[in-house]
């Protein structure tokens, strides 16, 4: 198949082209060093092909309290990335399928968070500007369905992690952020805080896990979204727990900062959806932060 991927150079799209790559498709990897999809011309600068699908995965966003001090240049920015993309579509390739991803932080606190309440109440102030930037990109998939009858999928994931993250010093991620305060510790002699009390509760995905759901019900499925998540809640003390067993660090070592930024007190997925359609086994969540801390050990540590 001949595909696009917009966002190729973020932690989800680098994985998802190598993938797709390794499977025999021609990946056409758009960023914004080659395409700005916040300007509509630069759009004309998208190789004409007739594409199969277009996985959209291009956001302006970070980890941590980045949402809440950008909430006005975020709704402009993701606003523009959206639109754009969203007409060239439907100028250029409407047969294509178009597979976006929202955020799991466009759930509100007061519903569950099942596929049916996406777009009801209220997002957390802190992300309500990146939130409904993502609920409109439904909303914009959603009426181009009804009027031209173009195809899409939107996939919600819980936090994806996994190896190969972005190592260029910018807020991590919370696992991340508890693996490198960990590390340092073992290496550099620092005091590891926490931020929250540390029973706030996180689920995670791992990122080939994330990918091979995706590509797989993204054949199966048109006009639907779907939440991708483990299903399992792992309160914040626990990850540091399982965290310190495999680096070798004594937990008691931890602290936590309880003034710091902790978001929603508990965020997990409900995944029915995802596990009627997909059978597959997700991996083992231990598995997983062995295989990421081998790689974010190796590449900011000297070997021990």
């Amino acid at each position: 198949m001949n595909i696009l991927i917009t966002g190729s150079s973020g932690f989800l799209g680098r994985h998802l082209s190598v993938f797709l790559e390794q499977k025999g498709h021609n990946v056409t990897k758009l960023n914004s060093s080659n395409v700005d999809l916040t300007n509509q011309q630069s759009c004309e600068n998208i190789p004409k092909i007739n594409y199969n699908q277009i996985y959209h995965l291009a956001a302006w966003t970070r980890a941590g309290d980045f949402c809440e001090h950008h909430q006005g240049d975020q709704w402009i920015i993701n606003q523009l990335i959206n639109t754009n993309i969203l007409n060239w579509w439907k100028c250029n390739c409407p047969t294509a399928k178009m597979i976006a991803f929202g955020t799991s932080a466009s759930y509100s606190k007061n519903y569950e968070l099942e596929e049916s309440n996406y777009m009801l109440g209220l997002p957390l102030d802190k992300y309500y500007s990146y939130a409904m930037s993502k609920r409109m990109l439904l909303s914009g998939l959603q009426s181009l369905q009804n009027q031209f009858s173009m195809n899409y999928s939107y996939f919600v994931p819980s936090t994806i992690y996994g190896p190969n993250y972005h190592n260029d010093g910018r807020q991590l991620h919370f696992i991340y952020d508890i693996i490198r305060k960990i590390l340092d510790f073992k290496y550099l002699k620092k005091e590891i805080y926490l931020w929250g009390d540390g029973n706030q509760e996180r689920e995670l995905i791992y990122i080939n896990d994330v990918i091979e759901c995706v590509t797989s019900l993204s054949n199966i499925t048109s006009n639907k979204i779907i939440n991708i998540g483990s299903g399992e809640a792992i309160s914040i003390n626990n990850f540091a727990k399982m965290c310190c067993n495999i680096i070798g660090v004594d937990y008691a070592n931890v602290k936590y900062d309880i003034n710091g930024f902790v978001g929603n007190k508990s965020k997990v997925l409900n995944n029915k959806l995802m596990k009627l359609l997909y059978n597959d086994e997700l991996i083992n969540i231990q598995n997983g932060l062995e295989a990421t801390i081998i790689w974010y050990e190796q590449n900011n540590y000297k070997s021990s």
